[in-house]
């Protein structure tokens, strides 16, 4: 996590070291759960929810596969739909990350971002050729047979998964994003060159099109989108096992009550304060960057950050409603909550419940006016109003020298204060 969020969540620890002994001491009432299930519950919408991401990508991957084999306008808009949905469950996951090493150390093959796209892909002229701070900045590995990795040539001649894994991270550069949702998501829409004006990534689906090419190396292309999908079932499935009852990201919670609850506050914490109100809504809001937008490609930023919030809420009570409309639910932290400051329940549901209305504004806001590179761009000042205490006002930005969702190293020097 960037130095810049140490503090901030250096203070959240400190709460949730508060509030972990405080659920800790004295008896239970009786009708308070009993930590074990508490554990168990948040086990089971946890492996319930990284299911249903595995399901929802299989249907990515048979669009997508669909895509190769007749690229057209329809079969490209049914890929990019397929992708919307497959976030929908994932992005819910998102609360059982921070606590749990074993989620943490696999998150980046899966939802890393921003990322340097011309370590994939052909890019438009304003994003440059090199950057000091990384070699692969526009490496394009799809126009390329062999590439310099650790001063190592490789032969890229075939795109395999290993060969797309040897490039995730290339050189330790976070930026080098080869694999996960975003990686997809470039490969199906391509650069958003519109800035903080309307429109998403526009890639035509005759870049898929074998016989009437557009942009060059569309039999590589081809091999690198249904690839790295495969890779995404992959790591969705092996985190689906190990959220099931013998997998160990399960065990790591339920192994001790005390750590286990622990494990949950920090995930709850860390993702709704440092990851998301502050690197994913007020860094952007503070320098205006679309850049800045968590799904920058396909314009898809706002379902993002709401799935968040969904997922925050599941966890805290205890209750997930899966993609087909079940639900699975079960004693929950709120209940624990309740049985020692029934007024902190009330306060943490009722703050709960605020934020999802808000972020159904943010919502509506972006299928009916502007979408959110627009909203956090100078001009959108009804925008900000609803991003109300995100950033300071008078606050110096500094522009960038491209347009749209595009890379230019790591840009990580604004200080959120």
């Amino acid at each position: 996590m960037p130095k810049r969020f140490t503090a901030q969540l250096r203070s959240f620890l400190a709460t949730a070291a508060a509030v972990v002994p405080l659920l800790w001491a004295g008896a239970a009432a009786a009708e308070a759960p009993a930590v074990k299930d508490v554990l168990k519950t948040y086990g089971d919408i946890a492996e319930a929810t990284y299911g249903d991401s595995l399901a929802e990508a299989r249907k990515l991957k048979a669009s997508i596969d669909t895509l190769i084999t007749s690229p057209s306008d329809a079969t490209l808009a049914d890929a990019r739909e397929a992708w919307r949905k497959a976030r929908v469950p994932y992005m819910q996951t998102e609360a059982f990350r921070f606590g749990n090493p074993i989620i943490d150390s696999w998150e980046g093959r899966v939802n890393s971002w921003p990322l340097d796209e011309g370590l994939i892909d052909y890019v438009a002229d304003a994003y440059g050729t090199d950057n000091p701070e990384n070699e692969y900045y526009a490496a394009n590995v799809i126009a390329n047979k062999t590439l310099k990795i650790a001063g190592k040539t490789v032969d890229a001649s075939t795109i395999t998964k290993d060969l797309i894994r040897s490039l995730h991270e290339a050189g330790g550069v976070e930026a080098n994003v080869a694999s996960g949702y975003h990686a997809i998501e470039f490969l199906l829409w391509g650069q958003d060159l519109n800035g903080t004006e309307p429109g998403a990534g526009d890639r035509p689906a005759t870049d898929y099109d074998l016989k009437a090419c557009t942009n060059g190396n569309c039999d590589r292309r081809a091999a690198y989108l249904p690839t790295v999908t495969d890779l995404l079932l992959d790591d969705l499935a092996w985190m689906t096992k190990q959220r099931g009852p013998e997998g160990d990201a399960r065990g790591f919670v339920q192994r001790d009550e005390k750590a286990g609850l622990t494990s949950i506050f920090t995930g709850l914490g860390s993702l709704s304060y440092g990851e998301l109100a502050g690197e994913r809504m007020k860094l952007g809001l503070m320098i205006h960057d679309p850049e800045e937008e968590h799904d920058c490609f396909s314009d898809n930023t706002h379902n993002s950050h709401y799935g968040d919030v969904v997922g925050i809420r599941n966890v805290y009570l205890g209750s997930y409603t899966r993609t087909d409309g079940s639900v699975v639910s079960g004693p929950s932290v709120s209940d624990l909550v309740k049985d020692k400051s029934p007024e902190t329940d009330a306060q943490v549901r009722a703050a709960l419940d605020k934020t999802l209305g808000k972020m159904q504004a943010l919502v509506e806001r972006a299928e009916t006016v502007e979408h959110y590179d627009q909203m956090i761009g100078l001009a959108s000042q009804g925008a900000r109003a609803r991003h109300r205490g995100a950033g300071p006002q008078g606050h110096q930005v500094r522009r960038l020298g491209q347009p749209g969702c595009t890379r230019q190293g790591r840009r990580r020097e604004v200080e959120l204060s």
